[in-house]
């Protein structure tokens, strides 16, 4: 095995050439360690610094994505065809997402979160609507091709939903409830767009079964948008009962704590049976062969929410069943962070992960039409 980094490409500006937004899974899997890691008084300077890492990781991707674009505009612009990865653009407000709850749980710089979260909600936004828009007019789909990676570019802002809820306690109060009404808004435009995906998955896997091997760990992205669903009612409810009362709706303050609490409930245990179902096939899968790829970040950040709002579950409800889960939770995310993450860092270091799989196809079609031709 050759020790030169990059082998796997002749030439180092292909790592350009094939830069795909799917690193930005990295980011998302890293900024929310960070973020699990942060209540633990004797880890909290630790997870400083892998939020820092993480702003690093995040603006080498940011400047590979972009001159990507900038010097192979034609094949960038392959991705919107594309029936897998246009999903992954909804990864770059999640990663960012990630920042922006750093910068208030570290940094403790409120003016500067609010402003990224505007830049983020926007960009959420503008992928979730933009993406379904090339499925429907530009891409081919068919059911047994499905998989949950359809789930990404529309989680994007439930995920700026739950990061409204986080920051407006820290607010001055005009721009809290702003914040609060905009958040509970980017959940709508989410969790029951998620919720009918996930029952379009369910009827796919029923009746095609299992994804292939190479999208074996797709199906942890199911648990996705019920954990930032029930986190973003949780911090949505506890903000409005903070909020609220000052702005003259103290009712729908305890309306909003309320339902945040038992919506909060009922998303989790949903979303903790989609858990148990996605380590069962990936379990299946297991015998027959896993094959390491970019799509093992799945293990990550679904699950990483999914705890996160398990703790808040915790705090709110006092119940001590979320506070062993928390922690013994939070000790597997490290496990499979630290394999994912030693994993992603050997094979970029040879360089095979960056693999731009609309440039190949591109590529494969161009060869195809020659030989017809010839």
């Amino acid at each position: 095995m050759s020790l030169t980094p990059l082998s796997h490409h002749a030439r180092k500006s292909d790592v350009i050439r094939h830069f795909t937004p799917n690193w930005f899974t990295v980011t998302m899997g890293t900024g929310v360690l960070a973020l699990l890691l942060a209540p633990y008084a004797p880890l909290h300077g630790l997870a400083m610094g892998v939020w820092e890492v993480n702003i690093g990781l995040f603006s080498v991707f940011s400047l590979l994505y972009l001159a990507r674009w900038v010097l192979f505009p034609r094949e960038a612009a392959l991705i919107f065809g594309h029936p897998v990865m246009p999903m992954f653009l909804g990864a770059i407000p999640m990663g960012l997402t990630t920042l922006v709850n750093g910068t208030a749980v570290f940094a403790h710089d409120y003016a500067l979160a609010e402003t990224l979260w505007y830049v983020n909600s926007v960009l959420s936004v503008g992928i979730g609507l933009g993406v379904p828009y090339a499925m429907f007019t530009q891409q081919s789909h068919a059911l047994e091709n499905m998989t949950a990676v359809w789930l990404l570019p529309i989680v994007a802002c439930e995920v700026s939903a739950a990061s409204a809820g986080l920051l407006a306690p820290n607010l001055p109060s005009h721009d809290a409830l702003a914040l609060v009404a905009e958040g509970y808004g980017l959940w709508a435009l989410s969790v029951p767009l998620a919720f009918s995906i996930l029952a379009i998955l369910f009827m796919r896997l029923a009746l095609h079964k299992l994804p292939g091997p190479e999208m074996g760990v797709s199906s942890w992205l199911a648990v996705g948008p019920l954990g930032t669903g029930s986190l973003a009612l949780l911090l949505l409810g506890h903000a409005a009962g903070l909020v609220f009362p000052g702005a003259g709706l103290a009712a729908a303050a305890s309306v909003a704590q309320g339902a945040g609490v038992i919506g909060g409930l009922i998303i989790w245990a949903y979303g903790a049976w989609w858990l148990v179902l996605a380590m069962a096939m990936t379990l299946t899968h297991v015998p027959r062969g896993l094959p390491f790829n970019m799509g093992w970040w799945g293990f990550t950040f679904p699950f990483g929410v999914f705890i996160l709002a398990t703790h808040a579950l915790a705090a709110q409800t006092g119940f001590v069943f979320f506070t062993y889960a928390t922690n013994g939770f939070t000790g597997l995310f490290v496990g499979l962070w630290s394999m994912v993450a030693a994993l992603t860092l050997r094979g970029g270091y040879k360089g095979h992960l960056f693999a731009s799989p609309c440039l190949m196809a591109a590529q494969a079609k161009a060869r195809a039409a020659m030989q017809a031709a010839e």
